[in-house]
């Protein structure tokens, strides 16, 4: 008679769904109202013109055009400079 002794349980085996986060649309892409350009976890980047910040944190466009990103420096209020990334949507 084959025998095989048991191999005891594991811990492992669970997994997350993925989110999708990141950048839709990136720089020079065409948006259009509603458009998402970007999902994120907390705020990576900042909504600039023509953009606007959901509750999930989602950037998205409210008129159409062109997406830009651009880094603006921004001095904390304990002075540390910081680097922050805005995305705007220009008009086309």
């Amino acid at each position: 008679m084959a025998h095989k002794k048991a191999g005891g349980s594991t811990r492992n085996g669970r997994d997350s769904q993925a989110k999708r986060r990141g950048v839709k649309l990136f720089g020079g892409q065409l948006a259009r109202p509603g458009a998402i350009i970007i999902r994120q976890k907390g705020t990576n980047f900042f909504p600039g013109d023509n953009c606007r910040m959901g509750g999930d944190f989602t950037i998205f466009a409210v008129k159409e055009g062109k997406v830009v990103f651009q880094e603006k420096k921004r001095t904390r209020f304990d002075g540390q400079v910081h680097r922050d990334i805005y995305v705007s949507v220009a008009n086309a």
